[in-house]
């Protein structure tokens, strides 16, 4: 449990010291009324033995209020993978690696400090000697190649400030930048705002990249969030947890000074929904950030099975699943208003007549994510209709089958962001493209017309072409009879696997 404890001394800067699982700031101010009680001898002892450590390592100008002017410690060499440009970056430094084609990525090294009412982050530092102190600017969200998306990300200012001098001008609307809270542990700022509230983009351009972005700090580093939403927080809360042993910061919300003794702003995106580990920080794979789900879920999941156990016995008097032959699980993510599945039910009867056990699972906004990885996690075979759904394949095991049903006019995009990385994570992957007469644009157009002949020639004109025409407009009606094939090896595959 984080515990904020304040020292108050007048005349000098507020603050805060932010320690871990009950640990406390064991400190004094000389004549400001605060003191930690204990016996004098354990004190003096104490006090001897931090002499000692002192004249040893010759830290003969430590002072726990200058902090922010020792290297950081204990993270290791991360810059070359978040940020190959600024590898190396010395203390009292703020450089920007601006060489990836989805996003920038910043290093402030030193004395580092928020401030939210002119969305900027100081670092002070002594500025003697500097030659290049300009200010630089950031938006801290990984598609940075959209120009119309990223015109709403707010920008952030990275600002040197002279650490003789913690007063600032006028148009910085403040008075001065003294420390509120202050962290012995990095910060990592990026923005819930973009295309969030579609859960492709929240896993894809949020929470993979910040795993990849911050995996290496052990849950020792603070999230400090821009364009913050407490839906969003309440939604990933359960990741985020198992990334950070500190709740998020709110940026804009929260108006105190935040101190870090070193921040990455932005974050780092490797490719469609994976990660790529000769990239990575110690070698992690897309299965490392597929085992923090597995350790975000899991509690919340147990609870779940013991309470339906608990309702079983007490109807039937048997445990869930107790003299139930095994058969494979098959899910279907079904759709509502476009890209539907019109035969579904009768897709439910083959299913069950194949062999399966079939679940057809409905989620929506508010459809708790622990209650969708179980039912995912626990699958052998999972199928749905291209779309931002398909992100779910991430909750399915290594080895599961992923059948993707792919409308005309969508191809490109279903393997791109779906289908490639599925294989990426070890998943057996089915892609189905439909026939033009297994299309509701096929009886809206017919087939002569471009829309059905030629699908290219229209989804090269752009992306609003593909989306309002073969995403929005287009439902499914499959011929059961040819998907019997796919469906079947599907579950041959998994009758070897239980």
């Amino acid at each position: 449990m984080v515990q904020y404890q304040r020292l108050i001394r007048k005349g000098e800067k507020l603050r805060v010291s932010v320690n871990e699982k009950g640990g406390s700031f064991a400190g004094t101010v000389a004549g400001g009324g605060f003191s930690k009680i204990a016996k004098p001898k354990i004190i003096l002892v104490l006090f001897l033995s931090f002499l000692s450590c002192c004249y040893i390592f010759s830290f003969s100008s430590f002072s726990l209020l200058n902090s922010f002017s020792r290297e950081p410690q204990g993270f290791g060499p991360y810059e070359q993978f978040i940020a190959p440009l600024c590898s190396g970056t010395s203390n009292g430094t703020i450089c920007c690696d601006r060489t990836g084609f989805r996003s920038d990525v910043c290093i402030m090294k030193g004395d580092v400090r928020t401030n939210s009412a002119s969305s900027s982050v100081f670092l002070f530092t002594s500025l003697a000697k500097k030659t290049n102190i300009s200010q630089k600017i950031i938006k801290p969200y990984t598609r940075k190649w959209e120009t119309s998306v990223m015109q709403t990300v707010q920008q952030l200012n990275l600002v040197y400030r002279d650490q003789h001098n913690s007063s600032v001008s006028e148009s910085d609307d403040v008075h001065n930048i003294v420390c509120d809270v202050f962290y012995d542990v990095p910060a990592v700022f990026f923005s819930t705002g973009g295309y969030t509230g579609n859960v492709y983009h929240e896993f894809n351009d949020g929470i993979i990249p910040l795993f990849i972005t911050s995996h290496h700090f052990n849950k020792k580093v603070v999230f400090v969030i821009v364009e913050y939403h407490s839906w969003w927080v309440m939604k990933y809360g359960d990741i985020v947890s198992q990334l950070s042993d500190y709740p998020p910061v709110d940026f804009n919300g929260d108006k105190r000074t935040h101190c870090f003794k070193e921040a990455i702003v932005g974050l780092k995106i490797h490719d469609e929904l994976t990660v790529d580990s000769s990239l990575m920080h110690g070698n992690k794979t897309i299965l490392d950030f597929r085992n923090v789900l597995d350790r975000a879920y899991w509690p919340r999941i147990r609870g779940l099975i013991q309470e339906e156990e608990l309702e079983a016995v007490n109807k039937t008097g048997k445990r869930v699943g107790e003299d139930v032959f095994k058969k494979p699980k098959l899910v279907i993510l079904s759709r509502n208003g476009s890209r539907e599945i019109l035969n579904e039910s009768l897709l439910v009867e083959l299913a069950e007549e194949i062999g399966f056990s079939v679940e057809v699972l409905r989620p929506d906004k508010t459809t708790e994510l622990a209650k969708i990885y179980r039912c995912l996690n626990s699958s052998n075979v999972m199928i749905g209709v291209h779309g931002a759904a398909m992100t779910h394949f991430l909750f399915l095991k290594p080895k599961t089958v992923f059948i993707q049903i792919i409308p005309i006019g969508t191809e490109w995009a279903a393997e791109t962001y779906y289908g490639k990385p599925a294989k990426k994570m070890g998943l057996k992957y089915i892609s189905y493209k439909i026939k033009p007469k297994e299309s509701s644009l096929y009886d809206e157009y017919g087939k002569d017309d471009p829309i059905i002949r030629d699908p290219k020639s229209f989804t090269q004109k752009g992306w609003d072409y593909t989306k309002k025409i073969y995403l929005e407009r287009q439902n499914v009606k499959l011929d059961l009879i040819r998907f019997k094939k796919p469906l079947s090896r599907a579950y041959d595959f998994s009758m070897k696997r239980i």
